[in-house]
């Protein structure tokens, strides 16, 4: 990540969104931009976040959450992606430790309760929409 611009993607709990849109971008865009993630309030990375990355062919096994402390004032981020909107009310001043901030709020898939079927269902969705949000934003650079 040593000379290509840092996104940092943010969430509250950096178990789903984020961890999707930072492997999603990496398997994308690797060889252009070095992609992170982190929370505010981090967790544990949801299985199924893992398993949906798994089925269309990108390794997932290297994820972990993270504290944004881990990379403000420690990695200068070009650009700054907050994924839900939580995170956005909660989280600390980017500036000036990021270039540009943007707001993707995506809905929250580990919040879907039910049957394995429809939480596996939710995840399916946050991840296309991401990979979707996610292409057209590089079309856009």
């Amino acid at each position: 990540m040593a000379n290509k611009p840092c996104v940092l993607f943010l969430c509250t709990h950096n178990a789903a969104r984020s961890q999707i849109a930072e492997a999603l971008l990496r398997y994308h865009a690797g060889d252009r931009y070095g992609a992170c993630s982190a929370g505010v309030e981090p967790t544990e990375v949801h299985p199924l976040t893992r398993a949906v990355l798994e089925e269309v062919g990108i390794g997932a096994t290297a994820l972990r959450s993270k504290p944004i402390a881990e990379f403000l004032g420690r990695t200068r981020v070009r650009t700054a992606i907050v994924v839900c909107a939580q995170a956005a009310e909660s989280c600390p001043r980017l500036f000036p430790f990021t270039t540009e901030l943007l707001q993707w709020p995506f809905d929250d898939p580990s919040r879907v309760e039910g049957s394995p079927e429809l939480q596996l269902a939710a995840f399916r969705r946050t991840r296309d929409a991401i990979d979707s949000r996610l292409r057209e934003w590089l079309a856009a650079k």
